[in-house]
């Protein structure tokens, strides 16, 4: 069973709508936006995973698994 197949779809089709309107400034300023709010949503995780670690530790972390991220993709 996919959790998301069904439900997810009119949420994924409003997106693209979006990003079909959108002129090419606004699209160019979308992907540092979207990487900021990916970067909040992992400081998240990293923070309910070490609850006891500052923020410079925090984000130490992030940057370790983005560098991770682009070794990986970079062995496709």
């Amino acid at each position: 069973m996919e959790p998301t197949g069904t439900l997810g779809d009119p949420f994924y089709r409003d997106e693209v709508l979006a990003a079909r309107v959108m002129t090419p400034e606004e699209k160019l300023l979308a992907g540092p936006q979207l990487f900021d709010f990916a970067c909040r949503i992992a400081l998240d995780g990293i923070r309910n995973q070490f609850p006891d670690v500052d923020e410079q530790r925090m984000r130490q972390i992030l940057a370790e698994r983005v560098e991770l991220g682009r070794r990986l993709e970079n062995t496709k």
